[in-house]
């Protein structure tokens, strides 16, 4: 804890940043910094990193190149907040604040499935089990989970910013702010509105093993590889083999991501500009 736990943890990674940006992305593996929460409450010098990273950069290991676009990252949501303080309560993109989201008793419930961890997507479902129970969650997962709600959900993106914020030990105002309004694209340089992350497919990608899933959700844990991913694809007797009941033991989808996609297409049309045409390629 404090300033000499965060300078171990930056020994810790320093000695293996070299391979930052092939470990980054995979929640079961040691990859991150795990500086954050450091860096929110001023326990290390984000100067010291940077300098360090740069100079690791310049000796031309890619991790820490990776690893130092990652702290510009964090200090461009800050400058963007500094310069822009409207994104604190809209979109910065004001035409955003047009999109239409699910709103009444089912958004609400919609939403504590989310909170809750009970999807029936279960990277998404292990990844708020993370946070509730450890107040962290991996950063790819927050992308996931994000792009989840708002864009398979139709929930407005500052619900999620307003519950992280709630959560996570490693809050931060600005950084919050610009992951969540980069993950509903009505961010400063965020991904394309239709630019939406498949869960299945993010979960065989990045935890192909399901090392993560299983850790959080050992409900589930004794279904196969190829079949955890998506339960509710699971044969009958790989769900009798490991104990799952779709709907009881485990709950169902609470949407359809191909439907949930189109129906997002049409809800964000309101920001469509002339010759842009929405991709069909699963991210």
């Amino acid at each position: 804890t404090g300033a000499s736990g965060a300078h171990r943890l930056f020994e810790d990674f320093v000695e293996r940043i070299d391979r930052y940006d092939e470990t980054r992305n995979f929640p079961a593996v040691k990859g991150p910094s795990y500086l954050s929460v450091h860096l929110r409450f001023g326990t290390i010098s984000i100067r010291h990193l940077a300098s360090v990273a740069y100079q690791m950069h310049l000796q031309g290991l890619v991790g820490a190149s990776t690893w130092l676009s990652e702290l510009i990252w964090r200090d461009f949501y800050h400058q963007v907040m500094a310069n822009f303080p409207h994104v604190v309560e809209k979109a910065f993109k004001p035409e955003y604040d047009h999109i239409k989201f699910e709103h009444g008793k089912h958004a609400k419930e919609l939403f504590a499935a989310w909170c809750e961890g009970r999807t029936g997507y279960p990277l998404v479902d292990a990844a708020m089990h993370q946070i509730n129970q450890t107040g962290y969650m991996h950063n790819r997962l927050r992308m996931v989970v994000a792009s989840f709600l708002v864009k398979d959900l139709g929930i407005h993106w500052q619900w999620g910013e307003r519950y992280f914020a709630e959560k996570l030990i490693d809050f931060d105002l600005a950084a919050n702010n610009g992951g969540w309004q980069w993950a509903s694209s009505s961010g400063c340089d965020a991904q394309p509105y239709f630019r939406i992350f498949n869960p299945v497919s993010q979960s065989e990608k990045f935890d192909p093993q399901a090392k993560f899933i299983r850790r959080y959700l050992p409900e589930i844990a004794g279904l196969p590889d190829a079949a955890i991913h998506a339960p509710w694809l699971a044969r009958e007797m790989e769900l009798l083999g490991a104990g799952v009941e779709l709907g009881k033991t485990y709950p169902r989808p609470v949407v359809d991501h191909a439907v949930a996609r189109e129906q997002t297409l049409l809800r964000y049309a309101v920001v469509k500009k002339p010759g842009k045409t929405p991709s069909s390629s699963p991210a």
